[in-house]
């Protein structure tokens, strides 16, 4: 029997699907945890069947930044807490930092973390693998299987294990991964120039003086760094929480140069600024650092002309006793995974009351679905689409609702967004066709999420031109 006119497991209907189209009413048919079709009539028969109404439905969302902290530092977090926080924010697939203990450095490293949290996830993974600055030469014959990104650390900090200093380790690292075909993810701050302002200024004793004592500059020379780095070796290159509007600029030149450079915004930069840091301390101590209110427009602009190539959390908890340290002693970080995609839209709909709340939603799929999904090579992620995981979710655009820390699903216990008023709710999040999370009766599903395989081993073609805004 042809998979179209065979009984599906399940039928999601809706008068606002967000397909790669455009936003329509229609049906989506599942089997097998896969979309097998969106169609205007619904067959006869199902085994289930659910009506989001009103409710956008769209892809699961792709947090391609966080840290779930297994193995080593668990204290903070596990896969089980963080993913419930996930899925109450309607994603459904995340890619894992390294920097855990230990660092996830090589494949079998990777294999092994994976073991962990196999049985434990709600949510479908992937890992960044960490560019080992002691063996470059890894990242050349990495097996996509294993991984197709790795993170690179350019600056030290509390949870930063491997830091490439040495610029000679820094261009291997760059021509290694361009032979090895694989995506480079960094934190782009230039610690030598940290480490000379430490020693003239000492360090910061004060919250107002943090950002001053990690300031802008450390990321421009930084994202510059990177930029001669992709002209010389043509590595594809991912700048992480971009936070000044110097480093948007240098990087939308880049592109327009045809480099394949792109960059990440996260929730926090978007919704923060240094007067926030001012008033909270270290619930918003971040690394790299919360930046002004005209670093924060530059941000939104780009994200209102499609120029980032991602949306991410940063999703880095840590404990409220590591958070109480004196400020040079506090880590830096913050829970997001749960917040990002309510916030984001949040800031959408008031900064840009008037654009059409189709073409918006569209914009945050874009970010924090398609785009993602596309850059690192998750297959089946990203989209409703015939052939295409069955991860949904049922988004509520205009509800408003105060976000206190009884919602705080990670296991730190804290938000940064606390008694903030978000407009949106996720009311259903479904993965491989089956609810992981359910606003209506405040359940969770099976903890079966699987470890994602790169589709192919070769470079993908996906032109970052490609998911702008037409």
């Amino acid at each position: 029997m042809d998979r179209l006119t065979a009984r599906p497991d399940l039928v999601v209907s809706g008068r606002r699907l967000v397909t790669p189209h455009g936003v329509r009413a229609g049906h989506v048919l599942v089997s097998g945890g896969r979309i097998t079709a969106v169609t205007d009539c619904a067959p006869p028969g199902a085994a289930e069947r659910l009506d989001a109404g009103d409710h956008y439905v769209l892809p699961g969302l792709v947090d391609s930044h966080v840290h779930f902290r297994t193995p080593g530092l668990t204290h903070k977090e596990d896969w089980e807490h963080a993913g419930r926080a996930a899925v109450r924010g309607g994603v459904t697939t995340v890619m894992d930092m390294p920097n855990t203990l230990p660092p996830t450095l090589d494949p079998q490293a990777v294999h092994a973390k994976a073991r962990l949290i196999e049985g434990h996830s709600l949510v479908d993974l992937r890992f960044h693998i960490g560019a080992d600055p002691a063996r470059p030469h890894l990242l050349a014959g990495l097996d996509p299987s294993v991984a197709t990104s790795a993170k690179v650390f350019m600056a030290g900090h509390h949870t930063a294990p491997t830091v490439v200093r040495d610029p000679v380790v820094l261009d291997a690292v760059f021509a290694a991964a361009a032979r090895g075909g694989v995506q480079l993810v960094l934190h782009a701050e230039d610690d030598g120039l940290f480490a000379l302002l430490d020693a003239w200024w000492g360090e910061p004793s004060r919250y107002r003086d943090y950002e001053r004592h990690r300031p802008r500059s450390g990321g421009i020379v930084a994202v510059a760094k990177v930029v001669e780095l992709v002209r010389r070796h043509g590595t594809r290159a991912h700048i992480l929480h971009l936070s000044s509007a110097e480093e948007a600029d240098l990087v939308c030149a880049a592109q327009a140069a045809g480099y394949p450079v792109t960059f990440e915004l996260t929730g926090h930069h978007l919704s923060f600024t240094d007067e926030d840091t001012r008033r909270l301390g270290a619930r918003t101590r971040l690394s790299p650092s919360i930046r002004s209110r005209a670093d924060q427009d530059r941000l939104w602009r780009a994200l209102a002309n499609g120029e980032p190539a991602t949306l991410g959390s940063d999703h880095a908890p840590h404990t409220v006793a590591e958070k109480s340290r004196p400020v040079a002693a506090c880590p830096p970080g913050l829970p997001g995974v749960q917040e990002l995609a309510v916030a984001v839209w949040t800031g959408m709909r008031r900064r840009w009351p008037e654009e059409d709340p189709d073409t918006a939603v569209r914009r945050l799929v874009r970010h924090l679905a398609q785009t993602p999904a596309e850059l690192f090579r998750l297959p089946g992620k990203g989209r409703i689409a015939p052939g295409a995981d069955a991860d949904l979710v049922f988004f509520a655009p205009d509800t408003p609702w105060m976000f206190s820390a009884h919602d705080v699903e990670s296991k730190c216990g804290w938000s940064a967004y606390e008694g903030w008023t978000f407009t949106g709710r996720v009311e259903r999040t479904l993965r491989a066709g089956r609810t992981v999370w359910d606003a209506s009766t405040g359940t969770f599903g099976a903890y079966d999420g699987r470890l994602l395989t790169a589709a192919d081993s070769t470079r993908p073609a996906v032109a970052h031109a490609a998911a702008r805004e037409g």
